[in-house]
């Protein structure tokens, strides 16, 4: 079930991201940190109402970012679309007891509907450029990688910003 989240459930999104983060790194992918994704984040996604949990018997197993939204870093990106009614997907995340069961698919899909339904003519997003696994789930999906960008608190390396136009 995929809900909206609530500011009293911050402590446990932020324990699956650590959980997630200490995956990656494990695996030489140092995309998230102790900068990233922060409780301040959260609570602003909370506060615009963009934030969503996937839950599992009512414990949060993933989390997702729809927002409308267009950070600072993408303005530089040749986007395949024009900056209206774009929907931005951020701080997707499964916790690694979960992962490699379809519940990435899930979220995206329950992103791409919400995006239709409410007219926006692309999804926008980026992944971590040392995280191939990620990039192939977007293009398997039909994301086009268009761009680079930098968040020099995570990472020296660049992110890819990739778009799914809906129309």
């Amino acid at each position: 079930m995929i809900v909206p989240a609530k500011i009293s459930e911050i402590p446990e999104i932020l324990s699956l991201t650590k959980a997630c983060a200490a995956f990656m790194i494990s695996k030489g992918i140092y995309q998230w940190n102790e900068h990233y994704p922060s409780k301040k984040a959260f609570e602003r996604d909370i506060k615009r109402n963009e934030l969503y949990l996937l839950k599992k018997e009512n414990q949060i197993i993933g989390t997702i970012v729809i927002s409308t939204f267009m950070d600072d870093e993408y303005t530089t990106v040749n986007w395949l679309s024009p900056n209206e009614k774009n929907l931005y997907i951020h701080r997707l995340a499964v916790h690694p007891s979960f992962q490699k069961q379809g519940y990435a698919i899930q979220l995206m899909e329950y992103a791409e509907a919400f995006a239709k339904a409410n007219n926006a003519i692309s999804v926008r997003l980026d992944t971590f450029s040392q995280n191939p696994r990620n990039q192939r789930f977007y293009e398997q999906r039909g994301y086009k990688r268009l761009g680079n960008i930098y968040f020099p608190k995570q990472s020296e390396f660049p992110f890819y910003c990739y778009e799914l136009l809906l129309t």
